[in-house]
């Protein structure tokens, strides 16, 4: 069993940066992928970006692309979501989501939110105009 938590959400102006952080425990194994996605009211929740087990390969929606970076610390159990230029269309209910498939060698089809084995319960990000 993985928990996962988040936090660094909160209120920003528009081309205001936030930096989300989410601390997985209960021994995950090695080789996780980790990911995050948002939902905004009304709408599907959807993939933001993703990084594998070594922070080697990431991954991003194309809406966010040169705008958000994840970062991931496994010393800490940690990864993070630093978010610059931030725009009202970034308001949402962020999630990181943790995919164990890796650690038993299959892929991880990172932007699908059935691909992840565990989920945090979210942290709120408004972005105002």
């Amino acid at each position: 069993q993985v928990q996962l938590v988040e936090s660094g959400g909160g209120l920003v102006q528009a081309g205001g940066s936030l930096r989300l952080s989410c601390a997985a425990s209960g021994r995950p194994c090695s080789g996780y992928a980790m990911g995050w996605f948002r939902q905004a009211p009304g709408r599907e929740r959807e993939f933001v970006a993703a990084a594998t087990w070594t922070g080697g390969s990431t991954y991003y929606a194309d809406s966010v692309k040169g705008r958000f970076t994840i970062f991931r610390d496994n010393a800490k159990n940690m990864v993070s979501l630093q978010m610059n230029s931030l725009k009202p269309e970034d308001t949402a209910v962020y999630y990181c989501a943790a995919d164990l498939k890796p650690c038993r060698g299959y892929y991880s089809d990172y932007d699908k939110v059935l691909a992840y084995d565990y989920w945090g319960q979210g942290t709120r990000v408004t972005v105002s105009s």
